[in-house]
């Protein structure tokens, strides 16, 4: 979003030392494919602002902004506070301090609001991987299935006095959570998110399986929760392997060759934590930040989406 520079901006040009967050958020602005996305959220962007007043903040300013939200875990409130203290957000967001308008934290939230009403998120995260697939990042010749738990808050101090309804606790080894899943079907090569689905906590793993396959896998890889004879018998033709870890007989020990085959497994399954790792260190996301499935299913289709393209940064700046 080129604009004229006004002197704070020539002034810090002229620094010497990049940030490490003037480094991330260059790399993301090289690799959003900003013009697709634009074209996704146009037709549902008003084009003015409230009962007809002064015009609405451009698009592509705001879409900028959501994209700090989901990289920096802000809240609505927090995105406007940042856009006010940091220089590197505003720039990025193509904003000037005393030229340009800095959007409200409610003007933040009906953006996000307009997303979730339309679906848009979902959009989004499909165009990105059309995108990443016309670049040949994605081979889709097998796929990793995985789920991960997202804590919610378990506490009662808030307006309705009760935990989120839609939430639910499990169990996982000795330690209980509450909150819910995000289950993925990974392109086993790119280690690249091409399928999402959500549910509640309680849900177990291999309850969500067809949403996550695109249908044209020669493998599928997964751990001990997703053990299926009827699942293993449909992978067991020409060309095809089933590499789901294999389970021990109750009571009994596993085989040694299951051993070897389970070793084997756990190195390609190792990929599969890699756009975890993104959401929760990378970008923060280590619990639901609104109440209900739906806002925060939203808002995973966005994180997997960007969480894409900062997997495979470097090889589209190349």
């Amino acid at each position: 979003m080129p604009k004229q520079m006004t002197f704070a901006s020539l002034a810090h040009a002229s620094k010497k030392k990049v940030t490490r967050r003037e480094k991330f958020l260059g790399e993301m602005e090289a690799v959003v494919p900003w013009s697709r996305l634009l074209a996704l959220i146009e037709p549902h962007y008003p084009k003015m602002g409230r009962k007809g007043g002064r015009p609405a903040i451009p698009l592509e300013v705001m879409l900028r902004i959501y994209c700090l939200q989901q990289w920096y875990a802000l809240s609505d409130p927090m995105a406007e506070e940042s856009l006010y203290d940091s220089d590197a957000m505003r720039r990025f967001a193509g904003l000037e301090l005393g030229e340009d308008r800095i959007p409200d934290e409610t003007t933040i939230l009906n953006f996000r609001h307009l997303l979730e009403r339309h679906a848009l998120t979902e959009a989004i995260f499909a165009e990105v991987n059309a995108y990443l697939t016309e670049n040949g990042l994605t081979l889709r010749s097998g796929t990793l299935v995985d789920a991960t738990i997202i804590d919610a808050p378990s506490s009662t101090k808030n307006k309705a006095g009760k935990r989120d309804p839609e939430m639910s606790s499990t169990r996982k080894g000795n330690d209980w959570y509450f909150g819910m899943k995000a289950h993925v079907g990974v392109d086993a090569d790119s280690g690249l998110v091409h399928s999402l689905e959500t549910t509640t906590a309680k849900v177990h793993d291999s309850q969500v399986w067809d949403g996550l396959l695109h249908g044209a896998e020669k493998s599928v890889w997964a751990d001990k929760a997703y053990v299926s004879a009827e699942r293993a018998e449909a992978f067991a033709g020409p060309g095809k392997f089933w590499g789901v870890m294999r389970k021990a007989p109750r009571g009994g020990k596993l085989h040694p060759v299951d051993e070897h085959i389970n070793r084997l497994i756990a190195r390609v399954r190792a990929r599969v934590e890699h756009p975890f790792r993104v959401l929760k260190r990378q970008f923060g996301y280590i619990k639901t930040r609104y109440r209900g499935l739906a806002r925060n299913r939203a808002q995973l289709f966005s994180l997997f989406a960007f969480g894409n393209l900062y997997l495979v940064r470097r090889r589209l700046m190349a």
